[in-house]
């Protein structure tokens, strides 16, 4: 019988050693990737919102430029003109996002 009771310890360890073997596996594959994960996502949403601040800013100050630096030229009947190339130009700068974003990612060799 002492052979019995001693294979039933060596099973209990063993079984101990499985569980913190498959604990350490699955903090290893989850909670690490998930940091990096976590890391990535705020400094991407960090330069997100400081790139789209410097686009409003410039936006605006293309749209006082029309409006100051032209002289007469947008004066009257034409002062909704500098709006319009505003627009565009913030058109032009959400295309070019657009593409950025949507361009497909060359494949590491």
């Amino acid at each position: 019988m002492p052979q019995a009771k001693q294979k039933a310890g060596e099973t209990k360890t063993e079984v101990a050693e499985l569980v913190a073997l498959i604990k350490a596996y699955v903090l290893q594959e989850t909670v690490g990737p998930l940091k990096g994960i976590g890391r990535q996502l705020a400094f991407g949403s960090a330069a997100a919102f400081l790139f789209g601040l410097a686009a409003v800013l410039t936006l605006v100050a293309v749209l006082r430029a029309l409006q100051t630096e032209t002289g007469r030229v947008f004066a009257g009947e034409w002062s909704w003109v500098p709006y319009l190339l505003t627009v565009a130009a913030a058109m032009v700068l959400l295309g070019l996002a657009a593409a950025v974003g949507l361009r497909k990612r060359s494949e590491a060799p």
